[in-house]
Formats: structure tokens, C-alpha cells, sequence
């Protein structure tokens, strides 16, 4: 018989997830009667694995074949922590760790909990928000823009439709200098029908001026891309937005910027740069080795050179100033801002930055990019503190994404989506859970029609003109229509990807950056998505209920969201046959579902949302 200790069920530990400092945490765990036990003790350690402390347990009661052991403790200090257990017998003892969800002797992982502030707080309006991301330069164009002081060279595409340039010069470099010519005017003029499709969160890739069409190679972070418009231009959509009811968040590029810029200046074109001036303001921001041609870039790439975030005047700059960067732009209307790359900006100017527009604005969102579960993320060598200082409302939930595609591709029968969502819903504050961005495509991942689609391992020439068959698109939109029900059933804010909805397609960078296919649009999938949206917005519990997995393998998922008033279960089912689900409630979503009066009957393929009263 093994010891049975799991910290995601109550009877084993309670709250379940992340503590807040000075919260009293209780845990359980069931003992053999016959494995010679006499004591426990908890072993905390913090994320390092350095000994923190130690609690005694106590025998609390017995249970058919188990001693019941309970020890309640708290931690006053912020910080990850991991723990496991010491059993103590007549002669000596053992360790005992995680295996799954089992208890392992001597060999095993250790069990994580977060310490997080007791006044940690994200935006109202986050918690469980439909959020659109936009490339500016794709998604819509209205009139035109003075282009006067673009970077040069560039190149302007005459046909909407066209297929972005792809091909590498005689040097081997994609200089990404063409444009469809997106602009503010063009978002503002679409944002009826974002409104109409239900989104609150404008997500926009980088709008700061810039060399590149995906302008990740900053110029100049005080002014807007001109091929996007001017700064009343932007301030003119900011209020618009708002007086639709969505609110704006920028793309915050803080980690490197272009070397084609007013700061490091390469090309000699703005003067006083770090790179054309020895004497410049901003040398101290960048890395020269041998100055000025040899400096640290981001990944290697010459023309994105890294800067020194805690440099003091490059955080007054685009932080502390008055009118530093980021203040900038919220004096124009901006809500918040998603940090690119974040695990390369130390946690100080990730928490500076927070504070800053929290005290700008109370209800500034930040959100960072992360692939990983950013609970326990490591960076150069150190534990991020994202969540346990409380600098980050909410990351990119890469974890969920990867499970989502594994389950509605057939790669996994429903076992590893169950065991992902549940450590993510355990390792996250609740807080963040609620507005964590839950994305199925980004700029910088393949369309997800594609992905559901095609496998195609071809030449970049293959893929740009390479598109699904009819029977891949229908097998794709079939996979897509369960993938985004999951998306928007599970806590967080669903993020669409501008045009996914309307059915587009494409591999990797620049194919998955096309243009919104204005007039041609997937009507079907894009009143799917709409209906997604009404769902998510309308049924509280999926804004603010927890989550528990119900079962999750053989094809089958359950999950039930749950708050003070409502219970919502959620049931898929990929096993290949009908799957009878009893009378769990009324019917608020379903696909493939039918009530003969004995219950409800999914097909295969088939989800559905039933809701009961809590």
C-alpha cells in the first residue's frame, strides 16, 4: 500500500494552489498502519533547495486502513517554495516525494507552492476577457499615412492579398522591410466589428517606430510608426475603443531595441547614437565588446542590439521620466502593456514597470511573454518572481495551448491535457488564472488551421504557396471548433489572433502574418467565434469559477467551473463512440449532443457546457 498524498484534493491539502503570506495552509496525508510509521515531519525548502524549515505533523485520526497525519503551517516571507516529507520510524526513517500523483520513497520530485502578496490584484475587466491580437500592418488600412520620415528603404504592397516577402537577399537576410500599410485609422474603423464579435482587449504587436514591418526593432520608443499614423492618430482610437468598452494594450520591447534607432544609431541616420557618437547619452545602455562594431544582440541578431535594462537612465527613460515611455502612452490612452521576451528583463524593472502604471492608471494590465509555466520559470540561472512579488497580471499560457492541440490531434487520449490544466490552475494565483492569455495562434506560431491541418515539412518557397485541401480544411475546422471551445470554457482570457476566426491560413513567419482577408472571410467560423464570445461573456462562471478536472483519458474530457451561484461542466468527447452523460443540467453550448429524457448523449466529436445551480 502506497502513502496517498496529492496537493491538488482537498482531503490532502487545503486552500488548494498558491498561499498568501501569513495564510494558514493545511495538509493531510494517509499512512499505511502496517509501514511502521511513528511521526512526519514537512520539509520546506525555498526555490534554490535550500532548507527553509521544518513542521511536525501529528496523528489526527485513523481511517479504515490509514493513519490520518495533519500539519498546518504558514509562510510569512513571499517566494516559491518546494516541499516533501520526512516519515520517521522506531529506527530511523525515509523521504518520501511526488511521483505523478503518487508518493514515492527516497526518489521522486518535491511538491511546489507559490507565496504570494495578500493584496494581489489584477484588472476587473481582465478576468475572463475576450482579447484579439493584432499585427497593425495586417489587419486593416484606412486612407493614407505621411510617410515622409519612414525609414528607408521600404517597399508598399499594392495588393492586399499579396503573399509577404519571404526570400532572403545575396547576404542570406530577410530584411522584412515590406508593407501592406495598416494603419490606426484602419483598427478604429473595424472596431464595430470587434464589438460585435465580442472582444474587450486590443492586443497590438509593436506600434513604436520602427525599420521592420513586425517592428520589434525599435527606433524610437516616443513615436508611432508613421506608417501607421501620428500620435493623435493612435490618442483618436484610444478613444473610440473606449467608448466601445475595449481597452488597448501595447507591445513593450524593452529588452533590445534596433540598431537602426535614435539610441544606438548604426547607419548614421538620427546622429548622437551609441554606435555614431562616443560621447552619446545612451552608450551606457548597450554592451560593446569592441565598440563600435562588436556589442550584444539578441540572439545573435546584428540589428537588434540588447541594452542594459537597470542602466539608471535608460529605466528613468522608459519608466520613472515624467513623460517616460511608458507614461507616454497612457497619457494617450494605452491600458496596459504585454512585455516581449520578459524572462530577459530582470525582475526589478519588471516590478518598477508595474508600479509605475499602477500608479498611472489602478487598473493597468501587464502581461509577459512566457513559453513555460511561469510559476517556476528560470532565467540566467534564477528563479523568476513573477507571481510571488506580484509583477505580472498575467502571461502567455503556452502549457495550454500545447495540451489543447495534443488532445484535439488525437497525440494524447486526455490524460496529459487533465494533468496540464490542473498544474497550471495549482501552480498559478488564482488572480492571474483568471486573465492568464489563453492563445491556439500568435505571430509567432503557425495559423492554427494549419497546425490541425497539415504536417508539411517543406522549403519556405513550398509553404508560401501551399494551402489545405478540402478535406484537410473540413478535418481542420472540425479540430478548431472543439479547440476553441476548450479555449473559452477554461479559465483566462481567450485570445484570438486576427483572422483566425475568419478561417486563415498558414506555416510559420511571414505566412502566418498575412492580411485580414476583409470580404472573404470563413462567415461560418467566424459566427462560431462570435458565438464563442456571447458564452464567455454572458456565463459568469466561466469568467470567475476555479476548476476541477472530472475525468480526463480514453478520449473523454470533463472539467466543472464553478462560483458562488453557478456550476458549468464542460464535456468533450474524442473516444470514437457516443458517450452517455446523464442529467447534469441545462444546455448552455453543445455540438453533437442530443436528451433522450434519460440524459444527455454526446457523439463523437461532440462538446458540450451544461450549467446547474451551485
Amino acid at each position: 500500500m502506497r502513502i496517498l498524498y496529492d496537493s491538488k484534493m482537498a482531503q490532502h491539502k487545503t486552500p488548494f494552489g498558491t498561499l498568501r503570506t501569513g495564510e494558514s495552509c493545511v495538509l493531510r496525508v494517509f499512512v499505511p498502519r502496517t509501514s511502521g510509521a511513528v511521526g512526519m515531519r514537512l520539509m520546506l525548502e525555498n526555490c534554490d533547495g535550500a532548507p527553509v524549515c521544518e513542521h511536525p505533523f501529528r496523528a489526527e485520526t485513523q481511517a479504515e486502513e490509514y493513519t490520518i497525519y495533519r500539519c498546518e503551517f504558514s509562510v510569512t516571507e513571499r517566494g516559491l517554495y518546494y516541499y516533501w516529507f520526512y516519515v520517521e520510524k522506531e529506527n530511523g526513517g525515509f523521504r518520501l516525494f511526488k511521483q505523478g500523483h503518487d508518493t514515492n520513497m527516497e526518489a521522486g520530485d518535491k511538491w511546489q507552492v507559490s507565496v504570494i502578496p495578500a493584496d494581489f490584484t489584477v484588472p476587473d475587466y481582465a478576468r475572463g476577457a475576450v482579447m484579439y491580437q493584432i499585427m497593425p500592418d495586417r489587419f486593416c488600412k484606412h486612407g493614407d499615412c505621411d510617410l515622409t520620415d519612414k525609414l528607408r528603404p521600404f517597399t508598399v504592397h499594392e495588393n492586399w492579398n499579396d503573399t509577404p516577402e519571404f526570400r532572403p537577399d545575396e547576404n542570406g537576410t530577410v530584411w522584412n522591410k515590406d508593407f501592406f500599410g495598416g494603419n490606426f485609422k484602419g483598427i478604429q474603423e473595424k472596431l464595430p466589428y470587434l464589438r460585435q464579435l465580442g472582444v474587450s482587449i486590443l492586443y497590438l504587436n509593436p506600434i513604436f517606430m520602427a525599420y521592420s514591418n513586425h517592428r520589434y526593432d525599435t527606433a524610437d520608443y516616443k513615436r508611432p510608426d508613421p506608417m501607421l499614423g501620428t500620435e493623435e492618430d493612435f490618442a483618436a482610437l484610444c478613444r473610440e475603443a473606449h467608448r466601445s468598452g475595449i481597452r488597448i494594450i501595447l507591445d513593450g520591447v524593452f529588452s533590445h531595441t534596433g540598431s537602426n534607432s535614435v539610441y544606438f544609431d548604426a547607419d548614421g541616420v538620427f546622429g548622437g547614437g551609441a554606435a555614431s557618437d562616443p560621447d552619446s547619452p545612451y552608450r551606457r545602455w548597450y554592451r560593446f565588446s569592441h565598440y563600435p562594431d562588436r556589442y550584444e544582440a539578441w540572439w545573435g541578431i546584428r540589428t537588434l542590439p540588447c541594452v542594459e535594462e537597470l542602466e539608471e537612465s535608460y529605466v528613468n527613460y522608459i519608466i520613472e521620466d515624467e513623460d517616460s515611455v511608458v507614461a507616454h502612452w497612457m497619457a494617450l490612452g494605452a491600458d496596459g502593456f504585454r512585455l516581449d521576451v520578459v524572462d530577459e528583463l530582470p525582475d526589478e524593472f519588471v516590478l518598477r514597470l508595474k508600479r509605475r502604471i499602477r500608479g498611472i492608471n489602478p487598473q493597468a494590465l501587464l502581461l509577459g511573454e512566457v513559453w513555460e509555466d511561469a510559476s517556476n520559470k528560470r532565467a540566467y540561472s534564477v528563479s523568476r518572481r513573477y507571481f510571488v512579488d506580484a509583477e505580472l497580471d498575467s502571461v502567455m499560457n503556452y502549457p495550454w495551448r500545447t495540451a489543447i492541440l495534443n488532445y484535439v490531434t488525437g497525440s494524447d487520449d486526455g490524460r496529459d491535457f487533465g494533468e496540464a490544466v490542473m498544474t497550471i490552475a495549482e501552480n498559478y494565483p488564482p488572480q492571474v488564472l483568471a486573465c492568464v492569455m489563453n492563445h491556439l495562434g500568435t505571430h509567432d506560431t503557425p495559423r492554427i488551421l494549419t497546425v490541425l491541418g497539415d504536417s508539411f515539412f517543406g522549403t519556405k518557397d513550398e509553404k508560401a504557396e501551399r494551402f489545405l485541401s478540402p478535406e484537410a480544411r473540413t478535418r481542420a475546422v472540425d479540430r478548431l471548433r472543439r479547440a476553441a471551445f476548450l479555449q473559452f470554457t477554461l479559465p483566462g482570457m481567450p485570445s484570438i489572433y486576427y483572422g483566425d476566426e475568419a478561417g486563415m491560413e498558414g506555416f510559420e513567419d511571414p505566412f502566418c502574418r498575412r492580411c485580414y482577408p476583409w470580404g472573404a472571410e470563413d462567415t461560418a467560423l467566424r459566427d462560431y467565434y462570435a458565438a464563442l464570445c456571447r458564452m464567455k461573456n454572458t456565463i459568469g462562471v466561466l469568467r470567475d469559477g476555479d476548476v476541477r478536472m472530472l475525468r480526463a483519458g480514453e478520449g473523454r474530457l470533463a472539467f466543472a467551473r464553478r462560483d458562488e451561484t453557478t456550476t458549468a461542466k464542460i464535456y468533450v468527447n474524442q473516444s470514437g463512440v457516443p458517450w452517455h452523460i446523464g442529467n447534469e443540467g441545462r444546455l448552455g453550448f453543445g455540438s453533437a449532443v442530443g436528451h433522450d429524457g434519460a440524459g444527455y448523449t454526446l457523439e463523437d466529436g461532440g462538446f458540450c457546457l451544461l450549467l446547474t445551480p451551485a
